[in-house]
């Protein structure tokens, strides 16, 4: 699991000091963090969809942690179809069609123009590929 990057936080953070985090492996669990930066590839980034390439800062209390692959081009708010990840009962959630209710949030960072998405609970990735997952943990 990795920790914070505590030289200086998101809010205070430049293009160029986004750029110099270390990325992790595509199959690295990182563990929990509690926000996303969201980054989107250059205009010859694009992906065999046709839409351009992101990449994600995981951050925790506001400080980078390190960046994604670089190599998705859709971000699924908890996990594909909104249930909560591959992890989730998922037969449970169909029959009493009670999922939990995340309060998703974006704004914009001040220096880098980024957008930052984040929640009032815990968040994990599952997959860091074409497709991107981002697991809000409400009972955790």
């Amino acid at each position: 699991m990795r920790e914070p990057i505590k030289y200086k936080q998101i809010n205070e953070m430049t293009k160029k000091d986004f750029e110099n985090l270390p990325t992790k492996d595509w199959q690295e669990n990182i563990g929990k963090f509690d926000t996303l930066v969201i980054i989107p590839g250059k205009y010859n980034e694009i992906h065999d969809s046709g839409y351009r390439l992101i990449t994600y800062v995981f951050c925790k209390g506001n400080y980078p942690i390190c960046k994604s692959s670089g190599c998705s081009d859709v971000l699924h708010l908890n996990g594909i179809g909104g249930y909560g990840g591959y992890k989730r009962n998922l037969d449970e959630i169909l029959k009493t069609r009670l999922a939990p209710i995340i309060d998703w949030n974006m704004d914009c960072l001040p220096k880098s123009g980024y957008m930052r998405l984040f929640c009032s609970y815990e968040l994990t990735n599952e997959t860091d590929m074409s497709s991107f997952d981002v697991i809000a943990n409400p009972n955790k």
